[in-house]
């Protein structure tokens, strides 16, 4: 009996091993898998872009469509040709100085900051200030700025297979539309079919909004800024247009390089600049936003904050860019699926 107890022990040894070699196991395969889901939505990510731009495409053709009575892929074509020559322009005209002025400004943002924070150390309100970030993060801070400014006007992500992706959806959009539609049971086709129409209907009237408020923003900012005789006021603008494209956080972020360089006139500018980017935001609220909601469904706010949270977290910054379409697509693809089946029964 006395010799079954050291064999007992290496039994039990041998047992809890394995459990041991088990759970580190499944630990590397959850790793593994969540590695290479993030990596799957990243590409989902940038396959959904790519098909944005088929759908932007697609609906400038119809818009062309009902003006000039050609067919379809004509206007398409059109449509393609209008935009090249439109970015074209705005490269060649507009896009030498805009680079330039942005190149400025993140130079000089360093000093922008230096020189913040010694008029902030002229006040009592502006030291309190400066001791909440005297623990290094105003360096920190400095950078960040630097990144946004140096990362923001280029899409975040391989725009080269975007871009590549889009076209192949413009092109033939019937052969990949077809071909989701026949992953679906034979039960559910029509359904899947009245789906992705109300999907491409939706985001073809959610595009045409943003656009529209993007040229918007752009616009009030350049005359805002020329009026107060903001320094880079054409990169400013360009900037403030082109991030109301990300809800919430795009207008802020915006907001951020203008006040800075208005610190460097006065405080009384910075307080301006502020103000005008806050009345300019509040007028888009108020007539733009509205249109867009008319045109395709109402989002509440809290769910594109929640949606650009959980995205820019899994995926970072095409998460964030591309969140509020996504949710789009989430809120149609529920209320076809879910809330007018219940509605039915």
């Amino acid at each position: 009996m006395a010799a079954e107890k050291p064999d007992s022990a290496q039994g039990d040894l041998n047992l809890f091993t394995r459990k041991v070699w088990i759970t580190m196991g499944i630990i590397t395969l959850i790793v593994l898998l969540t590695f290479i889901l993030k990596a799957a939505f990243n590409v989902l990510l940038m396959v959904f872009a790519g098909a944005l731009i088929a759908v932007y495409f697609h609906g400038l053709g119809n818009l062309l469509q009902r003006k000039i009575k050609l067919s379809h892929r004509w206007c398409v074509l059109i449509g393609v040709l209008i935009t090249l020559l439109l970015v074209g322009f705005l490269f060649s005209f507009l896009g030498a100085k805009i680079s330039t002025q942005v190149s400025e400004l993140s130079k000089d943002i360093p000093a922008i900051l230096e020189d913040v924070k010694g008029r902030l150390n002229g006040s009592e309100v502006g030291r309190k200030i400066l001791y909440y970030f005297s623990d290094g993060n105003s360096s920190k801070m400095m950078n960040s700025f630097q990144d946004v400014f140096r990362t923001s006007f280029g899409v975040v992500g391989d725009v080269y297979i975007i871009l590549l992706i889009g076209i192949f959806f413009t092109v033939n959009p019937g052969l990949y539309r077809e071909g989701i539609i026949k992953l679906i049971p034979t039960a559910g086709k029509n359904r899947a079919r009245a789906v992705i129409k109300r999907l491409d209907f939706t985001l073809k009237g959610w595009l045409k909004g943003m656009l529209i408020a993007m040229l918007f923003i752009s616009i009030l900012s350049f005359i805002g800024l020329s009026i107060i005789n903001v320094p880079m006021a054409l990169a400013l603008a360009f900037f403030a247009g082109l991030l109301n494209f990300i809800p919430n956080f795009g207008p802020l972020i915006a907001m951020i390089p203008a006040v800075l360089i208005g610190f460097t006139e006065s405080a009384n500018t910075a307080l301006v600049i502020a103000l005008l980017y806050i009345l300019i935001q509040t007028i888009e609220s108020n007539i733009i936003t509205p249109t867009i909601q008319n045109v395709m469904i109402k989002i509440p706010p809290a769910l594109i904050i929640i949606s650009q949270v959980l995205f820019g977290t899994l995926t970072g910054g095409l998460g964030i860019i591309l969140a509020t379409p996504l949710l789009v697509v989430v809120i149609v693809i529920v209320d076809e699926l879910y809330v007018k089946r219940q509605l039915d029964t």
